[in-house]
């Protein structure tokens, strides 16, 4: 498949050290802390959009994200499959129904891009229904920006071998061995699919107001610490 966007040519850095992860991400979860109260001043909501492969660091990610910002303002939504009330309606309908009010954020770990990602692999969405997403997505987000609402998203980039690890580390340790499935194994039988589905979304939907951050996570220290400086970054620049 030819894209002009590949996930092939991303670089990942040397591994962070660890007290100058600890010294980096301090600051920068404190100023995290702040500009989310400056956007419930200026009633400015946050919508962020966490996506990437199974291990990517997701979840911890959000975790060091979040763990100084005031919980009152914000509100993470794990999504799974829909429910049977969300499968009679519209694919975008309960995301329409957990946005952010004025001032607030909602986290969405995973999204609406499963439309053109795990459905789209899996043969849950027929294919003129995931081509068409493309522009819908872009629309959704378009009216989001025109409610002033800022959007961010990231893809959580780790390679095959990086993935095939941390399942392994996963399954033997009786701690974490519950977030390892069949699926989890047999979605990496899928790996080139999803990489292609992956590449054509981030080309069709990477748009000026509303572009992919893509954090090379091998190293979960650096994914980390990029996912609070771009989240700062933006806010700044948003917030003035």
């Amino acid at each position: 498949m030819n894209t002009l966007f590949s996930l092939k040519s991303i670089t990942y850095p040397t591994p962070m050290d660890k007290n100058d992860y600890k010294k980096k991400i301090d600051k920068l979860q404190e100023n995290a802390r702040l500009l989310t109260y400056l956007a419930n001043y200026k009633k400015r909501a946050i919508v962020l959009v966490f996506e990437g492969w199974d291990a990517a660091g997701k979840g911890g990610a959000i975790r060091r994200l979040t763990s100084t910002i005031d919980p009152r303002l914000y509100k993470v939504i794990s999504v799974g499959a829909p429910n049977d009330v969300e499968r009679k309606r519209h694919y975008l309908w309960r995301f329409w129904t957990r946005l952010p009010r004025e001032g607030y954020m909602s986290i969405f770990d995973r999204s609406w891009y499963g439309r053109v990602l795990v459905e789209r692999v899996e043969g849950f969405a027929k294919e003129e229904e995931w081509k068409r997403a493309y522009n819908e997505i872009v629309f959704f987000e378009e009216d989001l920006i025109d409610a002033e609402m800022i959007i961010i998203k990231y893809w959580l980039q780790i390679t095959s071998e990086e993935q095939f690890q941390r399942f392994k580390q996963r399954e033997e340790d009786p701690l974490k061995r519950w977030k390892l499935t069949e699926e989890d194994w047999r979605n990496r039988d899928k790996w080139n699919l999803y990489e292609d589905a992956c590449e054509e979304m981030i080309q069709k939907t990477n748009k000026p107001k509303a572009p992919w951050i893509v954090i090379p996570a091998n190293d979960k220290y650096t994914a980390r610490v990029m996912v609070i400086e771009e989240f700062c970054k933006i806010l700044e620049k948003e917030l003035k």
